[in-house]
């Protein structure tokens, strides 16, 4: 079930935030837990019974680590054991396939198997349960005895299918205490509505012109063209994703939560280093937490550093998927992290911002190309298009492109800047007057042409799902 889509919006929410507000506080958490199972097996009927699994399997685990904590060698067993078998689960479904393709194409072998669907969120319900079990180990929280509570923290469908990864600690009191109000149900409702305005306004619509242009032919497709195709992916992925978390964040908050935010405006960056502080920011401080700094960071020398980096981007490639070229695209940000750290940063420095800017930019979106290409080759082909590789500098249809969709540029280009939103704060909240009347109609309206999208278009994917 999409968050985007009119059965949740006009069905599912309004039946389990009715459900949720009219329960005494104690069966608050296993309403909320029983609509996170049913929204999670709408959509995959099969796969809840492995949620559940991992559900119990976790909170036991997390019960013998903490039984064992004055046993530091139990504990360690314990919890590598736990690590192991979540890896195993996640490793199975997602590079089962990627690992004997492998082998297939360099030995004289030829091993069968079957494709499985990839189960919707298991990259981030196992990195959360991670979290916690690891957590429980180092003593930073206290084991979940509530089996319905852990639960909750594991599925509860706000951030079940595409984050952000929130950690144990960061919501282990939410779970017993937290406090609704309508205050933060309005605020609620407007980060959602936000987030669901960039997803289906902006995302879904330049996706259309990603997806038009990379149907084309390389004999089709001029610099330009190329240029706004990845344009329009570079776009898309972050209305998409960051629409996604705004929703994720907005549904929280109307369920009393707390969600810290996952997208700080990452394309205002001036470096390599300052994207990655401000995209998934969720995912960026689990890998510092849980492997570069047990990996040592960067206390170990700059040998060790230059290791524990590359390990950390060829880990994060690999989560986001299973293909050659999601190794290429973590190892492509390791190696630019690096060269920003020793050989670029005095450069960088006395560099114009504008130019910083520029250069920051046209890194991510080559960057991009990997991500968005389904083979390592595909990518390769894609990046000599745009850099002259086609049918010329530019042509009729990278024209038609640029100039009919003028206003839906010009919308990404300021929506992915803090400069409207911060104008609009300004102007509502700064002036103190008719401020609940102004965000009802801007915010209403703003719903209405989400609707009207909806009703209409059939373009709805989310591009995190296959993560």
């Amino acid at each position: 079930m999409l968050f985007s889509s009119i059965v949740f919006l006009f069905t599912f929410l309004p039946i389990i935030l009715i459900l949720y507000y009219l329960v005494p506080g104690k069966f608050k958490n296993p309403v909320l837990l029983a609509g996170s199972l049913v929204f999670y097996a709408w959509g995959e009927p099969f796969y809840i019974f492995l949620m559940i699994l991992s559900i119990l399997f976790n909170y036991i685990s997390g019960l013998d680590i903490a039984r064992h904590l004055n046993n530091r060698h139990e504990a360690r067993k314990s919890l590598i054991f736990n690590v192991a078998v979540n890896l195993c689960i996640l490793g199975f479904f997602k590079y089962e396939g990627f690992v004997l393709d492998s082998i297939n194409s360099v030995l004289p072998v030829d091993i069968p198997y079957r494709e499985l669907a990839l189960p919707i969120g298991i990259s981030f319900y196992t990195f959360q349960t991670l979290s916690y079990i690891i957590d429980v180990y180092r003593g930073n929280v206290r084991v979940q005895r509530n089996l319905l509570d852990f639960a909750l923290y594991v599925s509860m469908f706000p951030q079940l299918i595409a984050g952000p990864i929130v950690k144990y600690a960061d919501i282990q009191r939410q779970l017993r205490i937290r406090q609704e109000s309508w205050g933060k149900f309005g605020d609620g409702a407007l980060y959602f509505i936000r987030g669901l305005a960039k997803k289906v306004l902006i995302a879904n619509t330049t996706g259309m012109i990603f997806t038009k242009v990379t149907s084309l032919g390389a004999a089709d497709t001029s610099v330009l063209t190329a240029w706004l195709g990845c344009a329009a992916y570079t776009f898309q992925i972050y209305f998409d994703f960051s629409g996604y978390s705004d929703m994720a964040l907005g549904l929280g908050k109307m369920f009393g939560f707390q969600f810290l935010k996952n997208f700080d405006y990452p394309y205002i960056s001036k470096s390599i280093t300052e994207f990655w502080r401000r995209w998934h920011i969720s995912l960026s401080t689990w890998f510092k937490e849980y492997v570069y700094i047990p990996l040592g960071g960067n206390r170990a020398g700059t040998g060790k550093h230059v290791r524990n980096i590359l390990v950390v981007w060829l880990l994060t490639g690999l989560w986001h998927g299973a293909s050659w070229n999601f190794v290429v695209w973590g190892l492509y940000y390791g190696i630019l992290l690096l060269a920003e750290k020793y050989l670029l940063y005095r450069v960088l420095e006395r560099l114009p911002g504008f130019l910083r800017h520029v250069y920051s930019i046209v890194l991510v979106m080559v960057g991009w190309v990997f991500f968005f290409s389904p083979t390592l080759g595909s990518a390769v082909q894609y990046l000599k298009l745009m850099f002259g590789g086609g049918s010329g500098l530019a042509d009729k249809e990278g024209f038609y492109l640029l100039v009919t969709n003028l206003v839906l540029w010009a919308a990404a280009v300021i929506g992915s800047t803090p400069a409207v939103h911060d104008l609009y704060e300004r102007f509502v909240y700064g002036s103190g007057k008719n401020r609940i009347a102004v965000n009802c109609t801007v915010y209403g309206i703003l719903f209405l042409l989400c609707i009207a999208y909806l009703v209409t278009e059939t373009y709805n994917p989310f591009l995190y799902f296959r993560f």
